[in-house]
C-alpha cells in the first residue's frame, strides 16, 4: 500500500528524480521519459475510459491502466546485479508475461466479432474510439521511448512484450466500439487530390 502524506519533498528541485532502488537520474534522460509517455499514455487511457462509464468496456480500460502503472514502476526500477535480472519478488514490481497473455486472449476475443480489414482505418468513429485512438497513439510513443531506454540500459523483456501488445488491444478495442467496425473510418488513399 502506498501512502502519501506530502506530494512535493524539494529533492527533484536539482533537475533529479530518485528511482525505486534508491538512485537518482535527470529528469531528462531517457528513463524518465520512458516514464512519462506510459504516464501520457494512461491518462489518455483515462479519458477513454470516462467516455465508457459504466459500459461493458470500461473495466478493460482500467484494467489496462493499473498495468500501466506496474509498467512505471518496472520501468523506475533498474535491473538487479549485472542489470537483466527482472524477475519480480516481494520488493520489486516487474511486468510479468500473464499481463501481455490477458492483452492477447481479449485481443483474440475482440477480433472474432470483427470482419477483416479492407483499408487502414483512421482514427474516429464514436467518441470512446477516438479516444482510444489517442491513446492507442500516445502507447506508440511510450513503445519508442521504451526501446530507446532499452538501447541505453537493459529493460525488462517483458514490458517490451506488453507495451506492444496494448497498442493492439487499443485499436482492436476501438474498432469493436465503432460498431464492430461498422463506424470505422476508412482510409481513402487519394481522395482529396
Amino acid at each position: 500500500m502506498v501512502k502519501l502524506n506530502k506530494i512535493y519533498t524539494r529533492t527533484g528541485d536539482d533537475g533529479t528524480t530518485g528511482l525505486v532502488d534508491g538512485s537518482r537520474t535527470g529528469k531528462n534522460s531517457a528513463r524518465i521519459e520512458a516514464i512519462g509517455a506510459v504516464d501520457e499514455a494512461n491518462s489518455a487511457l483515462g479519458m477513454a475510459a470516462v467516455s465508457l462509464f459504466g459500459e461493458k468496456y470500461e473495466d478493460a480500460v482500467r484494467r489496462v491502466q493499473n498495468d500501466l502503472f506496474d509498467l512505471g514502476a518496472d520501468l523506475a526500477t533498474p535491473g538487479k546485479g549485472d542489470g537483466t535480472d527482472f524477475e519480480p519478488d516481494e520488493m520489486t514490481l516487474r511486468m510479468v508475461d500473464s499481463q501481455t497473455q490477458a492483452l492477447e486472449t481479449a485481443i483474440d476475443t475482440m477480433n472474432e466479432k470483427l470482419e477483416p480489414l479492407t483499408s487502414f482505418v483512421l482514427p474516429g468513429g464514436r467518441e470512446a474510439a477516438a479516444r482510444l485512438h489517442v491513446a492507442r497513439a500516445s502507447v506508440r510513443r511510450a513503445e519508442r521511448s521504451i526501446i530507446a531506454l532499452a538501447q541505453e540500459v537493459p529493460v525488462n523483456p517483458a514490458a517490451l512484450r506488453y507495451i506492444n501488445r496494448l497498442s493492439d488491444f487499443l485499436f482492436v478495442l476501438a474498432r469493436i466500439l465503432n460498431d464492430a467496425g461498422k463506424s470505422d473510418v476508412n482510409w481513402v488513399p487519394g481522395a482529396n487530390r
